[in-house]
């Protein structure tokens, strides 16, 4: 870093105090590029203000919320995210920007703001520094799902034969087969006074 500032001062072009930090959550990803400005927040060109679903616009607006506007108000935040959904798309927003007002304070500003933020932040809610780990697990053959298998209907019947009752299960799966149903069959012989 020190290479690029003394060719910057060389040359008289200003540094620009810039960091860029990314967010994910499952398959959506955020870019955040925080540079000193006046406190604006954008996210895909759009004010954060206008973020959709509105259901969800307080969930961007958590890192701000935490923090207060006051830490906002010197940076300028440019966001661009794609992929996922509406709700994965919010949540690496918000972890972008968390990140992003944490690694600018850490090179720009000091270690100790930096290291207040940070409790903040963690103390909250974990996720708004590190990403969750977590995807949809792939679906398996013979099932419906991830972890659905293909279902088996039992159903009981009862015989009454020589004064004797007799419970059988039939079972709908590859393979039909009756068997005694030892519970039910002990039960019913209980209730009619026969066993």
């Amino acid at each position: 870093m020190a290479q690029p500032a003394a060719a910057a001062a060389a040359t008289g072009a200003a540094v620009i105090e810039q960091v860029q930090c990314f967010g994910r959550k499952k398959t959506a990803v955020a870019v955040t590029y925080c540079k000193r400005g006046r406190g604006l927040i954008k996210i895909n060109g759009c004010p954060i203000e206008l973020v959709e679903p509105e259901i969800l616009r307080f969930k961007a607006f958590e890192p701000i919320l935490l923090l207060g506007r006051h830490r906002f108000a010197g940076v300028d935040m440019r966001i661009r995210v794609k992929g996922g959904g509406h709700t994965s798309q919010i949540y690496a927003i918000r972890q972008s920007i968390a990140k992003a007002l944490v690694a600018y304070y850490q090179k720009y500003v000091d270690e100790q703001s930096k290291k207040e933020i940070k409790d903040i932040l963690v103390r909250y809610d974990r996720t708004l520094l590190v990403a969750d780990p977590r995807r949809c697990e792939p679906k398996k053959f013979g099932g419906r799902g991830a972890r659905a298998s293909a279902s088996i209907a039992v159903k009981h019947f009862v015989l009454l034969y020589n004064e004797a009752i007799w419970c059988f299960d039939y079972c709908d799966a590859a393979q039909n087969h009756g068997r005694g149903c030892n519970i039910l069959g002990q039960y019913l012989l209980q209730w009619s006074g026969l066993g």
